[in-house]
C-alpha cells in the first residue's frame, strides 16, 4: 500500500510530516485537499479509520469555523461535515494513510506511529526542533 498524505502546503506541521515521510519511507501520494476538496464518503472513511469525528477533526484556528457557528456544541456532526465539504480548510491536517493505519498527524511526531522508523531516530523540523521516534 502506498502512503497517502492529505496535505496543506501552507501548514508547517503538514510540511514537516511530508518531509518525515520522505526521509524515512517513500515518496507519498500527496493530496492537496484545498485544491481537490473532499467528498462525504472520503471524509467519513478517513474519520472512521482514524477514530475521529467531524468535531474532533474540525480546524478552529485560522479557519472560518467560529464565524460559521461550528464551534457551538449544539452543532451536529452532520452539519460540521456539510461545512467541511463547502470549506475544505475546516478539516485539520495532515491526515496520513499507510498500511499501519490512518492518523491525524498533529503534532508531526504522530507520523512515526505509521512508519517503520527505528526507535530513537531523529528528525529536525523546519523550525529547528529535533523530534525523536519512540
Amino acid at each position: 500500500m502506498s502512503i497517502v498524505i492529505h496535505h496543506n502546503p501552507g501548514c508547517g506541521t503538514s510540511r514537516n510530516v511530508l518531509e518525515i515521510i520522505r526521509a524515512f519511507a517513500e515518496e507519498p501520494i500527496v493530496i492537496d485537499y484545498l485544491e481537490t476538496g473532499w467528498t462525504r464518503g472520503q471524509l467519513q472513511g478517513l474519520f472512521a479509520a482514524s477514530g475521529l469525528t467531524p468535531r474532533s477533526a474540525l480546524r478552529v484556528s485560522k479557519s472560518p469555523a467560529e464565524e460559521l457557528g461550528l464551534t457551538d456544541e449544539s452543532v451536529s456532526d452532520d452539519a460540521i461535515l456539510d461545512a467541511m465539504l463547502k470549506h475544505p480548510v475546516l478539516v485539520n491536517r495532515p491526515i496520513v494513510c499507510t498500511s499501519k493505519g490512518v492518523r491525524l498527524c498533529r503534532p508531526s511526531e504522530r507520523v512515526f506511529e505509521l512508519l517503520d522508523v527505528p526507535s530513537g531516530a531523529s528528525y529536525t523540523k523546519e523550525d529547528g526542533e529535533v523530534i525523536t521516534a519512540p
